[in-house]
């Protein structure tokens, strides 16, 4: 009687395995693999608030149909975006433009790359004090990013103004007060402000000027077609891009979030709904 139960038992025990080995099978043949097959439909991409979240908003039902959930992730600064995508808890990031991603990557060895333009975003001057750039008196302060790969940006925007003259030959993408040989407005640069701090600081009229990025001027509720006193032309170089770690833009699901965002929907969306305070790349 004993040696039937202990058949039995081991009969039993072997269902049993063969049960796990099948769910195994089935899930992709370990918890590695199961985790592998589900993250195949799924991207998670980080993104500012305005306008990178709000049109990836419009791009989610397109992957939708194609089998891809996307799930957006909001960030408030420009720094954890990247920590976050070096750290493996999003898949792309929605935020930034080349030189700054240029720049992330020398100064913390990231692994990433551009997988794709898709819009710039004009960064505009703004003052509670002057309707125009010529109305600035003699020392005036402009206040800026203490962004680093913003200040080429911002110097080349004031030199095509007329406000300042930079050297020539010299990479503008990397210019800094150092490199202005003609300031006859004796402007006075102030760069130490975050980023999405700059609405805060024109709206407590710190300063003469306040350059503020698009992103942070729309959240803020400014519109800088409207309040701007100038703005970057469409033609500028710092297109916003998705970025991912090398080998993630030959992925199938950031091959059609590109491809999606670039669509003449997608594309026309932007042109409608931020009225040419967002540009897209095509443009």
């Amino acid at each position: 009687m004993k040696q039937i139960f202990g058949l039995i038992s081991l009969f039993v025990l072997v269902l049993a395995l063969a049960a796990c080995g099948t769910a195994n099978n089935e899930s992709g043949g370990s918890a590695n693999g199961g985790e592998e097959a589900e993250k195949g439909g799924k991207l998670v991409v980080g993104a500012s608030n305005v306008p990178h979240a709000e049109i990836l908003e419009q791009v989610q039902p397109i992957l939708e149909e194609q089998g891809i959930e996307l799930e957006i992730v909001p960030f408030q600064d420009y720094i954890l975006p990247n920590k976050a995508l070096a750290d493996k808890d999003i898949d792309a990031n929605y935020f930034q433009h080349i030189p700054y991603l240029n720049a992330q990557i020398a100064e913390n060895g990231y692994d990433f790359v551009n997988a794709g333009g898709i819009h710039i975003e004009p960064i505009g001057v703004y003052s509670k004090k002057y309707k125009s750039l010529d109305e600035l008196p003699e020392g005036a302060t402009v206040i800026m990013s203490n962004s680093v790969a913003d200040h080429g940006r911002i110097l080349t925007m004031l030199q095509s103004e007329g406000l300042i003259t930079l050297k020539e030959g010299i990479d503008t993408t990397t210019a800094t007060e150092d490199d202005i040989v003609e300031n006859p407005k004796k402007i006075k640069f102030r760069a130490d402000v975050e980023a999405g701090l700059l609405p805060q600081i024109y709206n407590n009229d710190e300063g003469d000027a306040v350059l503020i990025n698009t992103n942070y001027a729309i959240d803020a509720g400014l519109n800088p077609l409207e309040d701007a006193i100038a703005l970057e032309g469409s033609d500028s170089p710092y297109v916003n891009i998705i970025a991912v770690r090398t080998g993630d833009e030959d992925r199938d699901e950031v091959k059609k979030l590109v491809e999606a965002l670039r669509s003449e929907e997608i594309q026309t969306w932007i042109k409608e709904e931020y009225e040419g305070a967002v540009v897209p790349v095509s443009e």
